[in-house]
C-alpha cells in the first residue's frame, strides 16, 4: 500500500481537514484506512459523547501509525 495515503490521513485529521479526510475515505484502496475514517467522522459529527470520538480518533491514528510502519518493512525487505 502507498504510504501516500497514511500520510495524507495524518495531515488532514492533524490540520482539521474533514473535506479533504472525507475524499480520502472514498479514493483510497486500503478498505481497513477508509473503514476508519468513516468511523471517525461519523462519530465527529454525530456523537455528543466526547470520550467516543476520542476513541475514533485514537484508533484512526494507531491504525495510520501501524499500516505506516507495516508498508515501510515491506519496502525495506524488498530492498
Amino acid at each position: 500500500m502507498d504510504n501516500v495515503d497514511y500520510d495524507k490521513a495524518l495531515y488532514y485529521t492533524h490540520r482539521s481537514q474533514w473535506d479533504n479526510l472525507l475524499i480520502l475515505m472514498v479514493r483510497t484502496k486500503d478498505d481497513f484506512l477508509s473503514k476508519k475514517i468513516e468511523q471517525f467522522l461519523h462519530a465527529y459529527n454525530f456523537e455528543h459523547d466526547y470520550t467516543i470520538i476520542e476513541n475514533s480518533l485514537y484508533s484512526l491514528l494507531r491504525y495510520i501509525d501501524h499500516a505506516a510502519d507495516s508498508s515501510g518493512q515491506e519496502l525495506e525487505s524488498f530492498t
